[in-house]
């Protein structure tokens, strides 16, 4: 990817009432007697992309195309929605799962594209959602248990329901990545926290304190998941018991950054559906809500420790409007007393939002020794011979190189940050 974001729009990327209290997140509202089986419904706006070259050619290198027409098959054979619910998070469950040890090296190397790539379960997600809003069941099937079918299948498929942590002499991490975005400006892109998530999901790392795991999750990049609560749905039971978390997004090109501030900004840069939003990052008690919010990791061990070929910045930048202001002023910084943000040190994108979203909920857990931020990687770059989407191929040595030494480096950052605050 040859492309930057702007430096405002990147991403770069308890119980139920707990969750609603701290997320805000609508419930589907409950069925009503009037509802009726509903009509399969047309592809997103990703879906839709999944026709083009690109994303056809990663699926078939990688073996990932043969998921959509099992799951499709599958899906015809349910007589109930009881069956339908398990056939769904059986099939994301397994895409998931496969992701993951193709990336780490297990079972069968299926197609020529490299093992850690993280794109065919970013496309094989996408069509397992498209045969989904386009089955047409043999029983009634209303608007809220779809959605609730399409909700499983997201989920299920980016590791939500799989994080497990296991002994208690090993430490517990977290960490997040997103799937690839601005795929109308190149459909080939890759995300690298994303490759991040699968080559790390469930391993170790060795500290002089003893070992930790690491869990991942991947993140959709979608205003709209994120206004609805995904972040907290996912996160907010694994928090109280973590020795640290971490956020992961893509940033800037040649250098990680430990963003020391979030804001509470939307800056409305269009999403993977093309949908924009700007405002307020909405969250529940608004009332309470901070205008920032600080990483808990150790930026001055992560900036020093000599942890991979790319440099790592302690970025303390912010845009905010100051008390009594009415213009956004660039702070190089930090935030002064009383401002309005408009931008954290991760831009005013998704990436921005879910360290907020973290960090805020790890601040209203009361979990104040609780190490945790953002972390932005380089952007993942294909080579200099392979830049134009328009004849470029899906992938090259480059490409594949500056990916394994991102995740090689993340994987070096967790374990010094590990490390730092045993």
């Amino acid at each position: 990817m040859t492309h930057q974001l702007p430096a405002t729009a990147r991403i770069g990327l308890g119980g139920m009432a707990l969750l609603l209290v701290l997320a805000g997140s609508a419930l589907p509202a409950a069925a009503s007697p009037s509802d009726t089986s509903r009509t399969p419904a047309e592809a997103t706006v990703e879906e839709q992309r999944l026709d083009r070259a690109a994303p056809q050619e990663i699926l078939r290198r990688s073996g990932f195309d043969a998921f959509a027409p099992r799951f499709e098959r599958a899906l015809k054979h349910a007589k109930s929605y009881g069956q339908a619910e398990r056939t769904v998070t059986r099939h994301a469950s397994e895409l998931w799962r496969r992701a993951v040890d193709r990336a780490q090296g297990r079972g069968p190397a299926t197609g020529d594209l490299n093992r850690g790539d993280d794109r065919p379960l970013y496309w094989a997600r996408l069509a397992l959602s498209r045969e989904l809003r386009a089955w047409t069941p043999r029983f009634g099937l209303d608007d809220r248990q779809r959605e609730a079918l399409h909700s499983a299948l997201e989920t299920a498929s980016r590791g939500q329901d799989d994080i497990h942590y296991r002994g208690h002499r090993t430490k517990r991490v977290l960490v997040t990545g997103f799937d690839p975005f601005t795929l109308d400006r190149d459909v080939r892109i890759g995300n690298p926290s994303g490759a991040t998530a699968l080559a790390l999901d469930g391993t170790l790392v060795r500290t002089p304190d003893g070992p930790a795991r690491i869990e991942t999750v991947v993140f959709p990049v979608r205003w709209a998941d994120f206004a609805e609560g995904t972040v907290e749905r996912a996160l907010a039971r694994h928090l109280p018991r973590l020795d640290l978390f971490t956020t992961v997004s893509q940033g800037r090109q040649g250098r990680f950054d430990v963003e020391r501030t979030n804001g509470a900004w939307r800056g409305g840069f269009a999403d993977n559906e093309n949908a924009s939003s700007t405002g307020l990052v909405p969250v529940a008690d608004p009332a309470t809500q901070p205008q920032w919010t600080s990483t808990t990791l150790p930026y001055r061990q992560l900036t020093e420790a000599g942890t991979g070929r790319f440099p790592v910045y302690d970025n303390t930048e912010v845009t905010e409007i100051p008390a009594g202001g009415t213009q956004p002023v660039t702070r190089p910084d930090g935030p002064t007393p009383g401002s309005t943000a408009r931008a954290g040190g991760g831009g005013d994108y998704l990436s921005n939002e879910i360290a907020y979203r973290v960090t805020l909920l790890r601040d209203r857990l009361r979990l104040p020794d609780l190490p945790g931020g953002h972390l932005h990687t380089p952007v993942l770059q294909f080579g200099a011979e392979n830049t134009d989407p328009r004849t470029g191929t899906v992938t090259d040595p480059d490409f594949e190189r500056n990916r394994a030494d991102i995740v090689d480096q993340v994987r070096e950052l967790v374990r010094t940050a590990v490390t730092a605050t045993g």
